[in-house]
């Protein structure tokens, strides 16, 4: 089997190589990053290019799987930017994919695409409204990379489709990048210590869910590798709250409104 993915050097990316390289039914692994690693791990080939401009079918013949990761995050302020990686650069991933014909496409969307849960905090499921956040720029750009692989899948009703839809994800070799995504200017980097985080902004009301970075790699490998098509959540419990996230994380938490995190983040 021979896959393919982009967004390969991230965050998820990294480990979603590490559980396919164990899979001995992968012969070959096509990593697609915007800047080749030092890493060179077995069975992994590394394409340098981007999903926005760069011609993406070629690297896309021959291969039995698209596994779709990138994604970007910053500038958090440049939604502009944000849009044209994140929406057109997806499109552009999933035109290449139909034209070079792949059979199955593996899709990372997030809880982030859903529709703002019921008020009363009831569990949702696959098949709550995927219309995103209104306030939210990564909702709303989630939401439409649903829409556009709602397209493809019309336009290839042939391909096996599959949409990973996972909570916050962490792993601990990821925890710079995670401080400074959740506290931002929130927190002095001076004050944290790599057993201690003396403060966890928070915005008031919210509650979702996390999951480990390991966990959500074998979820693409077993999606990649397996028969399955549709929408699957990937969430651990228990469901985060401020009291909750404060007990595990043996923080402070401070609740702030959703307007005021938006405006400084």
């Amino acid at each position: 089997m021979r896959i393919v993915v982009t967004g390969a050097t991230g965050n998820a990316g990294t480990s979603v190589l590490r559980s396919l390289i164990a899979d001995e039914s992968v012969e070959a692994i096509v990593g697609i990053a915007r800047r080749a690693p030092a890493w060179r791990p077995p069975k992994v080939e590394w394409t340098q290019a981007d999903i926005t401009f760069d011609r993406l079918e070629p690297m896309f013949e021959g291969a039995d799987v698209l596994i779709h990761l990138a994604w970007a995050i910053q500038p958090s302020r440049d939604e502009e930017r944000l849009h044209a990686v994140n929406v057109t650069g997806s499109k552009r991933v999933f035109a290449a994919a139909g034209a070079a014909a792949v059979p199955a496409v593996v899709y990372a969307s997030s809880i982030g695409a859903y529709s703002p849960g019921d008020q009363h905090g009831a569990p949702v499921d696959e098949t709550w409204p995927v219309e995103g956040i209104p306030s939210s720029f990564y909702a709303r750009h989630k939401a439409a990379v649903e829409t556009a692989l709602d397209s493809f899948e019309a336009d290839h009703p042939a391909a096996r489709v599959v949409r990973l839809r996972p909570a916050l994800i962490f792993k601990s070799e990821a925890g710079s990048e995670i401080r400074r995504l959740f506290a931002g200017p929130f927190v002095p980097a001076s004050l944290f210590k790599p057993s201690r985080l003396p403060v966890m902004p928070w915005i008031s009301g919210l509650r979702t869910q996390a999951v480990h970075t390991g966990d959500v790699a074998e979820a693409y490998r077993l999606a990649a590798t397996g028969d399955a098509r549709g929408a699957f959540n990937i969430a651990a419990e228990p469901v985060l709250d401020e009291t909750t996230l404060g007990d595990v994380l043996e923080a402070r938490v401070i609740a702030l409104p959703g307007d005021v995190v938006r405006a400084l983040a």
